[in-house]
C-alpha cells in the first residue's frame, strides 16, 4: 500500500483537521482518467482548509482504517476478474462504512461490483459486493460518448461513457439524474448512474470530478460532517472547473 498526501512541512496549525481518501485497486481498476477524481478531491480539500491523506488499496493490501472518503474506478472485464476475490473479502468492511454514511464515489466497473453480479456477454457472472441494489449484464452494443445528466441535487453533471455493461437499478437505490444526452445505465430507460445514501455511482469518466466539482464537495462535506460533525467551507478555485464545463457541453455526443 502507497500513501501520498499534503507535504507535512507544508501543513499548519489553521488546519480544520485531516480527511483520508481511500483509492479502491487503482492498479487494476483505473482506465480513462479515474485517478483524476482523487486528485481532485485530495487538491478540493486542501481548498477547504483541511489536510488530504490520499491512500491506495490494492489487491493483497491491509485495509487502510480511519477512512474517510472512497473512490473507486473503472477497468477491463480482466481487471473485475483481478480484483474480485479481494473486494469480496472486503465486501464486510465496505458495507460497514457504506451503512455509516461513509461518502463513496464508485465509476464503472466499480459501480458495476458494488451491485449483486456483472453477467459478461459470455455468460460469466462475477459476483459482486450487493451494496448498491443494481444489475448488470453485458452486451454487444457499446455505449459510448459525451453525456449530459439532469440530477436534483448537483445540477447538470456532466462527463463521457465507454461501457458495454448495461445496468438496471432495484427499488433499493434511486438514478443519479436523467440523461437529455447519452445513455448513462442503459439504452432504454433514460438514467445516469445511482444514488444510496452517501453513495455516488455513475458511468462517467473523463474523469467525472474535475468537471463536477459539486460532486467532490459532497463528498467533502459529507466526509467532514460524519468525522468532525460540520464542515466549514473554504474558497475553492473553480475557474478551470468552468471552463471545462463550457467545453464538454458544447462537445457533440
Amino acid at each position: 500500500m502507497s500513501q501520498a498526501g499534503a507535504d507535512p512541512a507544508q501543513e499548519n496549525s489553521a488546519s480544520k483537521g485531516t480527511l483520508r481518501v481511500v483509492q479502491l485497486y487503482p492498479r487494476d481498476m483505473n482506465i480513462y482518467g479515474d485517478w483524476g477524481n482523487a486528485l481532485v478531491l485530495q487538491q478540493r480539500i486542501r481548498w477547504h482548509g483541511y489536510t488530504p491523506e490520499l491512500v491506495e488499496y490494492n489487491v493483497g493490501d491491509p485495509f487502510p482504517d480511519g477512512v474517510d472518503i472512497i473512490v473507486g474506478g473503472g477497468g477491463q472485464d480482466s481487471g473485475q476478474l483481478v480484483i474480485q476475490d479481494d473486494l469480496q473479502s472486503r465486501a464486510g468492511v465496505l458495507k460497514d462504512l457504506a451503512e455509516d454514511g461513509a461518502p463513496m464515489l464508485v465509476i464503472c466497473g466499480l459501480y458495476q461490483l458494488f451491485g449483486h453480479f456483472f453477467k459478461t456477454r459470455t455468460g460469466a457472472v462475477i459476483p459482486g459486493i450487493g451494496i448498491l441494489d443494481v444489475e448488470t449484464h453485458g452486451t454487444d452494443e457499446r455505449l459510448i460518448g459525451n453525456v449530459k445528466v439532469s440530477t436534483p441535487e448537483f445540477g447538470e453533471v456532466l462527463g463521457y461513457e465507454n461501457h458495454s455493461g448495461q445496468t438496471t437499478l432495484g427499488s433499493g437505490v434511486r438514478p443519479l439524474g436523467s440523461t437529455p444526452k447519452g445513455m448513462g445505465n442503459n439504452s432504454s430507460d433514460g438514467h445516469e448512474g445511482a444514488r444510496y445514501r452517501n453513495i455516488v455511482a455513475s458511468y462517467l469518466h473523463g474523469s467525472l470530478l474535475p468537471k463536477n466539482p459539486a460532486i467532490a464537495d459532497f463528498l467533502i462535506r459529507t466526509a467532514a460532517e460524519r468525522k468532525y460533525g460540520s464542515f466549514v467551507p473554504g474558497h475553492p478555485d473553480d475557474h478551470y472547473a468552468e471552463l471545462a464545463r463550457e467545453h464538454a457541453a458544447r462537445r457533440p455526443r
